[in-house]
């Protein structure tokens, strides 16, 4: 390709909408441009980039028994309805109605789809195990858009559905897709851990979420550096914490006049903050009062008091609930509450002695708390709600926890029958019982994975590529196009490139050198080669690696060979 024939519109200024690197450099250097809020239209450059990604993705999910497919985008309301998301998948669903009335969605993820397509196709165990995918678009109407492609309202996304006989067999097809994951995000030369991770909305049983390691990551992950483990911040399963063993104290109430948060109450009663509890107060979507209760120095993980209480979504409460349960809110504990709120206790709470906690009344605290004596052991869930912090124990190995952020890029999930069952697709096994298919999930999203590569990849001047996924691998650039003899230099070495099979690209503008020199850089090409006088002189070639910034000289008779050699470990 001729950069002259090319559409690449680069940048000088820092676009003022553009908040992560990732997002300024993809707009700077012409990749991807804005149509609408989360919405992009993808460059030449940009695009080039997502073939790739989409290419490398193709050969290893085809490499694991995967059958590419494509469904479609728009997914009627009926099979939703089937698995009862219609009602609870929220605002983020883009919906509509056609002519004649019929409610359809944009589709957000596919397992609706699939699993309506399968069920009247697949009926006996002989036609499994069965991995599908696609890559096409999906449509979440996310609630404020940002970050370029990292949250967006239209995204390009990989879609795997592994249908098996029974558990062993989907487990099989989960490995085989963690495996390929690796594989994928090794090949397009990305940093990223594996970490364990909430199902969310999709639901079913464990999952991983493959994350890039980035400091400007949305994600919070949990790591240990003496072992594997690896999880991300909803998901950090964290030991108990137990407190010294004492003597328990009778239960007795005090005032702490306008101590309605923990750092007042453990200043007033001059207390460890070790020795207080927390509550934190919820409503579900029913109206449901949740009541959640850590130590005081900890914070809550909402996912995990979702998960503890069977609830879809959690919203603050309002202080009439609260009240309404005889609470009072700044001064909660589970001890003298009535019946009907669900009251959710941390492990490492049910440890504490002579504990702080909240009487349920204005400006009052109860002192001498012993959770195991004084809560009602009938009317409380004791598990794990806390979130993980920086120097809690590993779970599997016991050593202090790591924290970092990361940007997720991919996830995979088991989802045993929650959609089959659902949706009644069901085959005949070996003895000729009708069972469900036991299903897995499993996404890539491409755009998110080019922007991540970018996040871990540049410099003050621009991206840099990775030569499996940069948009060329080669640009040769003549300093002045207009004289014929560098031209046809040029033009030569590309030839002999391009035959080669490397992709190249000829910067024959007639712009001046330093325009081009810099465009080469924010572009972010791997390996730039330079015609000037001096080499037409010394019948030689300039090469400038990207990554390194290391330049060598070498003859003409050999530059083809030595541009081969460095792309190898790029």
């Amino acid at each position: 390709m001729k950069a002259s024939e090319f559409y690449a519109p680069t940048l000088r200024a820092v676009p003022a909408e553009a908040e992560l690197i990732s997002h300024k450099l993809m707009l700077r250097a012409g990749l991807i441009r804005k149509s609408a809020g989360g919405m992009y239209s993808y460059l030449p450059l940009g695009w080039r980039v997502m073939k790739k990604i989409m290419q490398i993705i193709r050969e290893e999910m085809d490499a694991k028994g995967g059958q590419e497919l494509m469904m479609p985008i728009t997914q009627p309301a009926e099979i939703w309805q089937e698995s009862g998301r219609w009602a609870v998948y929220g605002d983020e669903m883009m919906r509509m109605k056609d002519r004649h009335g019929r409610e359809f969605c944009l589709g957000p993820t596919h397992e609706e789809m699939i699993t309506s397509l399968i069920r009247g196709e697949v009926n006996s165990y002989k036609q499994l195990p069965l991995m599908l995918y696609q890559i096409q678009n999906k449509y979440r109407d996310e609630i404020r858009p940002r970050f370029g492609l990292m949250r967006s309202r239209e995204f390009v996304m990989k879609d795997l559905y592994s249908f098996d006989k029974d558990l062993d067999g989907m487990n099989i097809s989960y490995e085989k897709m963690y495996d390929a994951y690796d594989k994928i995000f090794t090949r397009c030369g990305l940093k990223f851990r594996a970490v364990e991770a909430d199902n969310g909305a999709i639901g079913g049983g464990h999952s991983h979420e493959f994350t890039v390691l980035a400091p400007s990551g949305e994600s919070s992950i949990a790591y240990c550096e003496s072992c594997d483990y690896a999880a991300s911040d909803e998901k950090a399963e964290l030991k108990v914490i137990c407190a010294e063993v004492e003597e328990m104290k009778p239960l007795e109430k005090v005032l702490t006049p306008n101590c309605h948060t923990i750092e007042m109450v453990k200043n007033y009663l001059k207390v460890p903050i070790e020795k207080t509890i927390k509550a934190v107060a919820f409503q579900d979507d029913d109206g449901r009062l949740i009541l959640a209760f850590v130590r005081g120095d900890h914070e809550v993980n909402e996912i995990k008091v979702l998960n503890a209480t069977n609830a879809l979504h959690l919203h603050m409460a309002e202080d009439s609930a609260i009240n309404e349960a005889g609470g009072c809110a700044g001064f909660m504990s589970p001890i003298g509450l009535k019946d009907g709120a669900a009251i959710v206790v941390d492990l490492t709470v049910m440890e504490m002695f002579n504990a702080v906690a909240g009487a349920n009344e204005v400006d009052t605290h109860f002192i001498n708390v012993n959770p195991k004596r004084d809560f009602d052991a009938e009317k409380i869930i004791v598990t794990d709600i806390r979130m993980v912090q920086e120097g809690d124990p590993c779970p599997h190995c016991g050593k202090s926890l790591k924290m970092t952020r990361g940007i997720e890029v991919g996830q995979v999930f088991t989802l045993g029958n929650k959609y089959s069952k659902a949706l009644n697709a069901t085959f005949l096994d070996e003895n000729g019982k009708e069972k469900f298919f036991e299903m897995g999930c499993y996404g890539i999203g491409v755009g998110r994975t080019m922007a991540a590569a970018i996040e871990q990849n540049n410099d003050a001047d621009g991206i840099i590529w990775t030569r499996a996924i940069a948009p060329f691998e080669v640009v040769i650039v003549p300093v002045n196009a207009k004289v014929p003899e560098q031209l046809d230099y040029a033009e030569k070495i590309y030839d002999e490139l391009k035959n080669l099979g490397v992709d190249v690209l000829l910067d024959d503008r007639t712009e001046r050198a330093g325009v081009k020199f810099k465009d080469c850089d924010l572009i972010g090409y791997p390996i730039r080669v330079t015609i000037s006088p001096k080499t037409l002189e010394s019948n030689s070639v300039e090469i400038k690696v990207r990554r390194s910034g290391e330049i060598f000289h070498f003859d003409r008779a050999d530059c083809v060979t030595k541009i081969f050699e460095l792309l190898k470990n790029l």
